[in-house]
């Protein structure tokens, strides 16, 4: 376990590091979520392994701190993030993030350009959604106001998500998973799918085939996004069909063919 300040205030980002060749790997949780019970079996598989990976929780999240005054807007995240990169001698690093991970990774490769050499999304995030009462993710939590949540909406919360969601969305910050929801769900200007549109850099998109097609799929194609159907699999790709997943991740960073 290490970690970086990443606010003037000395609050701290920590990740799981697995040593190995660079440039490094970086994962992204998404909301609730945490990297190392999201990632570690999918990094440490060989086709993935022997890179240095760094398996980062977002501030709110897992292992890292969670200061009360912290926005927990994607840009907020993003550069704290970032910030931690940096501390950790990470430059141009192959980033792969889930859902709210995937929204944070964008921002990160549009406002820390030299951070990212390669994006792999994992049904990330691209648009704004509505919030939607009793709805189980983000939307549903972004559907209460601050203080609802923290009066007893989270417990509502609980129930909906579910035993495994909730084995690691338990361990976020109340204050911080209800303001990372409601930013997520509004979003960013210009939106995540128009920042990725717009980077010059290798990036991937991977969404469960069960899905049907992915909104906005040709934009993204034209664009020079991998588009791939991953099958077996919901909205966790990488825990539903692990090896389908890193099969996925590894030909979307396999090095380019001259």
């Amino acid at each position: 376990m290490l970690s970086a300040v990443v606010t003037p205030e000395g609050d701290r980002i920590r990740w799981v590091e697995l040593a190995g060749e660079g440039p490094a790997r970086v994962y992204l949780h998404g909301l609730g979520a945490t990297s190392p019970a999201y990632f570690a079996a999918v990094a440490a598989h060989p086709l993935l392994a022997g890179r240095r990976s760094l398996l980062v929780d977002m501030l709110g999240h897992g292992h890292s701190d969670r200061p009360e005054a912290f926005t927990y807007t994607l840009e907020a995240h993003a550069d704290a993030v970032a910030r931690a990169l940096s501390e950790a001698g990470a430059e141009a690093v192959e980033l792969i993030g889930h859902s709210m991970g995937g929204a944070v990774a964008i921002v990160l490769a549009a406002r820390h350009p030299r951070l990212v050499s390669r994006l792999v999304l994992v049904d990330a995030n691209l648009d704004p959604i509505p919030a939607v009462p009793r709805a189980p993710g983000s939307s549903g939590i972004a559907s209460y106001t601050e203080e609802e949540f923290l009066a007893g909406g989270w417990a509502e919360v609980r129930d909906r998500v579910g035993a495994h969601w909730w084995s690691t969305m338990r361990l976020a910050d109340r204050t911080a998973l209800h303001r990372s929801a409601v930013h997520l769900a509004a979003g960013t200007t210009p939106t995540m799918r128009e920042l990725l549109l717009d980077l010059k850099l290798p990036r991937t998109f991977l969404y469960p085939q069960a899905d049907g097609s992915l909104p906005g799929a040709d934009a993204l194609e034209a664009a020079g996004v991998a588009v791939v159907a991953v099958p077996d699999c919901g909205h966790n790709i990488m825990l539903d069909n692990p090896e389908a997943f890193v099969r996925a991740t590894a030909a979307a960073l396999a090095p380019a063919t001259p």
